[in-house]
């Protein structure tokens, strides 16, 4: 099997897990609220069980990113973090599946290690796809997990355990895929462009045996010293702290007020659509289905859009549409006026409008933060960066698990942050690129 056709299986393997992801996501939340209810425990109970699953994955993020920059290996990584995943669905722990969420950092390191900067946008956003796909797929075992009614050994299978112990069944043959077809590829060397340096199989001379040393000129020496101070980008040298320069603030900010808000709107939705539509576990699954067709359709064009014009510009795009929803449903889901038509169409816009940014911000904060913080511990770096989204999971659901019934508070939170994060992406605009002396040695390369 040649460098290609690994990269293929191994690309597929890392699609597979983010869909898996996004099915456990659609088959466990839609039942959690139903369940708690039945405990008669109040609504904050329902962010303080989302939030467990985010604690661990905060810790652990960093830890499994470290691992994956010093040994250069996620495979091992992979499978080590799924057995969390499979213990934890047969006990109902949250915080033991989110150990194993930690995993998604050595995976992102690896994929910026393994793609070119011109390609790393499409290629995050064909795997966040996979995620969101997961979410469409996930709610059609739900019409048949519902009726589960059991004994297996031990296990008492009914519609609020079935989505558990089906997950469980799910990560394990993954094991054995990723076994099969999972491969711990070597990086794209930056000398030299889309070619990986296990590819390499004899070196090339610099000057060849046609050419003198004369053909390429003299280059003195303070013109040497110019020209590498000019074009030395911060994150070059390891005793900075590049977590605090302007940029990765930025974008490390955006990532948690995205998610805040996220998760703090999935928090608020089944409550919400339960009160003022009556919609149970049935008609919730469907309506996160149809979400799911969205972000899809959203991750496709972000895959597009990617290719034509910068990130930072997609990133604007997507905080502008983030703001406009959250407006929207402050003047129109915080107090509802007319009939139940009505209603149900200004949540339906309301839901659209969130969605259609999420794409927007999501792929291109990503992209973004991976080219401006150094590739050789691109690891840790989006162990960090997945740590500060771990901590918003875990914040939003706690907002707005207690604010159900005071959406005013809510949402002006929620539009606050979107505006906050908006004038620090206009001041530091300018500092959201690729850092000049990659350019250069792309520009290089492509010249030659």
């Amino acid at each position: 099997m040649d460098y290609r056709q690994k990269k293929n299986c191994t690309f597929f393997t890392i699609g597979l897990i983010f869909l898996l992801s996004g099915i456990e996501y659609a088959v466990i939340l839609p039942t959690i609220w139903r369940y708690l209810q039945i405990l008669e425990a109040p609504p904050y109970f329902l962010g303080l069980g989302l939030s467990a699953f985010s604690l661990s994955g905060l810790l652990t993020g960093p830890l499994f990113g470290l691992w994956s920059d010093r040994t250069r290996t996620t495979k091992t990584i992979i499978l080590y973090s799924n057995l969390f995943e499979i213990v934890g669905k047969l006990h109902s722990f949250k915080l033991l599946p989110g150990i194993g969420a930690g995993a998604g950092s050595s995976i992102f390191g690896f994929l910026t290690r393994s793609t070119r900067p011109e390609e790393r946008a499409g290629v995050f956003a064909a795997i966040m796809a996979c995620r969101q796909a997961g979410l469409l797929i996930g709610p059609a075992f739900n019409l048949f997990l519902r009726l589960c009614d059991f004994q297996l050994g031990p296990f008492v299978v009914n519609n609020y355990t079935s989505p558990g112990i089906f997950m469980c069944l799910m990560w394990i043959l993954l094991q054995f895929v990723v076994l099969a077809l999972y491969w711990d590829i070597p990086p794209i060397s930056s000398g030299e462009e889309g070619i990986a340096v296990g590819e390499i199989e004899e070196e090339v001379p610099l000057v060849r045996a046609e050419e003198t040393l004369e053909t390429y000129g003299t280059v003195w020496d303070d013109q040497i010293e110019t020209t590498l101070s000019s074009e030395i980008h911060p994150f070059q040298d390891p005793s900075q702290l590049e977590f605090l320069r302007e940029e990765v603030v930025v974008l490390l900010t955006a990532q948690f007020i995205t998610l805040f808000n996220q998760t703090a709107l999935e928090t608020m939705v089944t409550p919400l659509t339960q009160r003022s539509f009556g919609f149970g576990e049935l008609a919730n699954s469907l309506m996160y289905s149809l979400c799911g067709v969205e972000v899809i359709l959203g991750f496709f064009l972000v895959r597009w859009l990617s290719r034509q014009v910068e990130d930072r510009v997609v990133l604007a795009v997507g905080l502008v549409i983030c703001s406009v929803a959250c407006v929207w449903c402050l003047i129109f889901l915080a107090n509802p006026q007319g009939g139940y038509s009505w209603e149900l169409a200004t949540f339906i816009i309301g839901v659209f409008l969130q969605l259609l940014g999420l794409p927007f911000v999501a792929v291109s904060q990503v992209s973004l933060f991976s080219k401006v913080t150094a590739e050789k511990t691109q690891g840790f770096s989006q162990g960090v960066r997945r740590s500060v989204g771990g901590l918003a999971t875990i914040l939003g659901p706690l907002w707005a698990g207690g604010l159900t019934g005071n959406l005013y508070l809510m949402l002006g939170m929620m539009l606050a942050l979107l505006l906050m994060i908006t004038v620090m992406l206009i001041l530091s605009y300018d500092r959201l690129v690729e850092p000049k002396v990659v350019q250069h040695a792309q520009s290089s390369d492509n010249g030659e």
